[in-house]
């Protein structure tokens, strides 16, 4: 009887931090298909997010970005390709915000992992890179075919 709040606990806190992580919606989509992505960014610490780059891996076309009112982006191109989009603003400690991009996904690929990295006032960074089950990981789309 007194394991099961204890269970209960750890799969309290345990799914508090899977949902504090940057995120890439929705989870699952087409190859090749174009797709509306958003970016879910949370501030978990007490330190406010000044930016987000999300990273655009090989493959994957954006073709179009959006930015909430008061908020920015800018996107860094090499050629004709965006290859990361950084998006400027605050988000205060217990707040999250979302932001939306359009691409087209690779033909050939079974996933997409985003890789991004958050920058946060003080200076500091959190880099959601990481394979999955890491400490960071990078958020995950699966492409199932057209």
């Amino acid at each position: 009887m007194r394991r099961l709040p204890a269970v209960f606990a750890v799969a309290v806190l345990t799914t508090t931090v899977l949902h504090a992580h940057v995120t890439v919606w929705p989870r699952e989509s087409k190859a090749g298909a174009s797709e509306k992505y958003a970016v879910r960014v949370p501030t978990e610490g007490k330190v406010t997010t000044k930016s987000v780059e999300l990273e655009v891996p090989a493959g994957v076309t954006i073709t179009g970005i959006e930015a909430p009112s008061g908020f920015t982006y800018e996107a860094r191109r090499e050629g004709d390709r965006i290859v990361a989009v950084t998006w400027t603003m605050d988000i205060k400690s217990g707040e999250f915000r979302e932001f939306v991009f359009i691409a087209r996904n690779p033909k050939d690929a079974r996933e997409i992992a985003w890789k991004v990295h958050q920058r946060f006032a003080d200076g500091t960074s959190s880099d959601w890179v990481g394979a999955a089950g890491s400490r960071q990981p990078a958020s995950v789309t699966k492409l199932t075919a057209p």
